[in-house]
């Protein structure tokens, strides 16, 4: 039998085609048109997020975060290690100072109490990660946000549909970025939202995101031309991109519903057997919980997590491992001269994705479980 079972497949929901025609149709496929809008809409509306604004990837809405907050070469930020390139690259190109901080011994997310002995004076924006969806320590990094007079930008790619004490991710720090990306719970391809929870920067966000203009003011009728007023950058998503995310959002309780359903699915057929072996599993602090991003498991060692994934490869399978450490990297590792990260390089070492995606069946992933059973 030939077994093909990807770690990832995107799922269509039936009208994104049907909305893409649409918007082609409609005479207004650049950015911030009729689907544009309603996402927009959607997400203000269902999580309370103050504005919210649609950008071409995570990765811009990390840009235009730190444009917002006039990132200054030799200004420091501190974010975790263990977290896609993307987090530190927002800053970095405005010429901040990455500071590295450590996971936790529970889960990937970062040591909350260990970003008050890396602030200096320098400091000037704290870029929680939220892992697999599962909330960080928000009200240790708000109240040493708040001591320090810091900004906190929440990397929330992962983290859509997911709460912190009943508060939504995203909602919390004074902006977010989430991700569309199509290994995502909801996807666009590519795509992502900056979310501005700090009223006083959603005109300049605008602003910024419109190429430096005020063309987004022109378009609501508060003034009678628009021209440069400020320096910005382009990042809008044409209605094309935006269509197909709004069939999406349409269907995201029933999306989650399955996704829940197979992450609940994996925890039952592994956890119990392999929890006794020291493999360890997903952490929910208290407050956090699960949108069913993904599903991972902690080897006991990074020979082991090697042996699993040829096994599983072997079969057909496809798992991955995730991200290694950013300060053992090969552009910063030169340029690092703090502390020992150790569970950040921790989880690099032994952490394994598994295969995670709507249309996943129950056989599928019975087969899987008892791959990992196998060798394990």
């Amino acid at each position: 039998m030939n077994i093909n079972i990807p770690f990832n497949k995107p799922f269509l929901t039936g009208k994104e085609t049907q909305y893409i025609s649409q918007a082609a149709q409609s005479g207004k496929i650049s950015g911030d048109g009729m689907f544009t809008k309603k996402c927009h809409r959607f997400f203000e509306e269902r999580y309370g997020f103050k504005r919210c604004l649609l950008t071409t990837s995570c990765t811009d809405a990390l840009e235009l975060a730190a444009l917002l907050i006039d990132i200054q070469p030799g200004d420091e930020v501190i974010i975790p290690s263990y977290t896609f390139v993307s987090t530190a690259n927002a800053f970095a190109l405005r010429g901040a100072t990455i500071v590295f901080a450590d996971s936790t011994e529970f889960n990937p997310n970062v040591d909350a109490a260990s970003i008050e002995s890396l602030i200096t004076p320098k400091t000037k924006a704290i870029v929680p990660v939220h892992y697999a969806g599962i909330a960080c320590d928000m009200n240790t990094i708000m109240a040493i946000a708040d001591k320090y007079s810091l900004w906190v930008v929440e990397d929330a790619a992962q983290a859509i549909d997911s709460f912190y004490f009943g508060k939504p991710l995203g909602s919390i720090g004074h902006f977010a970025a989430f991700s569309f990306h199509e290994t995502k719970n909801i996807i666009s391809g590519e795509g992502g939202m900056l979310v501005v929870n700090d009223e006083r920067f959603i005109k300049q966000a605008e602003i910024i995101r419109e190429k430096g203009t005020n063309r987004s003011a022109f378009f609501r009728g508060e003034v009678d031309k628009y021209g440069w007023v400020s320096l910005g950058s382009s990042f809008l998503p044409s209605e094309i991109i935006s269509a197909f995310l709004y069939a999406q959002l349409e269907h995201l309780d029933e999306i989650q519903t399955r996704r829940k359903y197979l992450w609940n699915r994996y925890w039952d057929g592994l956890y119990e057997t392999l929890s006794i072996k020291g493999i360890k599993f997903p952490n929910l602090s208290e407050g956090t919980t699960n949108n069913a991003h993904m599903f991972y498991i902690v080897c006991g060692s990074l020979v082991q997590r090697t042996q699993l994934l040829k096994a599983l490869k072997e079969a057909g399978i496809w798992a991955v491992f995730h991200y290694l450490s950013l300060h053992k990297s090969v552009y910063f590792q030169p340029k690092y001269s703090g502390n020992e990260l150790a569970w950040s390089d921790y989880y690099s070492d032994r952490l394994v994705r598994l295969p995670l995606f709507y249309e996943l069946k129950e056989d599928e992933q019975d087969y899987i479980i008892s791959i990992i059973k196998k060798v394990l």
